[in-house]
């Protein structure tokens, strides 16, 4: 079993690094010391907003070791449902496959439910099959189709 807490502003270089940590991450993140301005500036409206939960899994030496990203989303449809989006899940290399993964999501999923929330949701990647495997064995469904723009 590993912790979980909020992160602190002292993670984030160590969440950077796990979000840099795979093919697509590697292409997206920049690795600097310190840590790039625009991490700091996410990192403080993220700590400003309630409706935002950016969390760290830990190991007994207090490391960072996964993290993830929580947003609560008020809603009208439904009967003005909430729901809770899940993104940036990430775990360290050497921990892949430990169980901490599902761990982190059955945690970011209690959180939802504590908050009210109808449902969950989360996106990934196409190219990333093997997360949407982990995914869909944790009970969530491909049920609709994801678009994004960039700008």
């Amino acid at each position: 079993m590993h912790g979980f807490r909020l992160a602190r502003q002292s993670d984030l270089a160590a969440i950077v690094r796990l979000l840099a940590d795979d093919d697509l991450g590697g292409t997206r993140e920049v690795i600097a010391n310190p840590v790039d301005a625009r991490y700091l500036s996410a990192f403080a409206a993220i700590e400003a907003d309630a409706n935002q939960l950016l969390a760290v899994a830990i190991d007994a030496a207090d490391r960072v070791v996964g993290c993830l990203q929580l947003s609560f989303i008020p809603g009208l449809s439904r009967t003005g449902m909430w729901r809770g989006q899940i993104e940036s899940v990430r775990v360290a290399s050497d921990r892949r496959g430990s169980g901490l993964g599902a761990e982190l999501i059955e945690w970011a999923i209690a959180q939802c439910a504590e908050r009210g929330c109808g449902l969950v949701q989360l996106t990934s990647d196409k190219t990333r099959a093997d997360s949407i495997r982990f995914y869909e064995k944790l009970g969530f469904v491909a049920s609709h189709e994801g678009l994004k723009r960039t700008l």
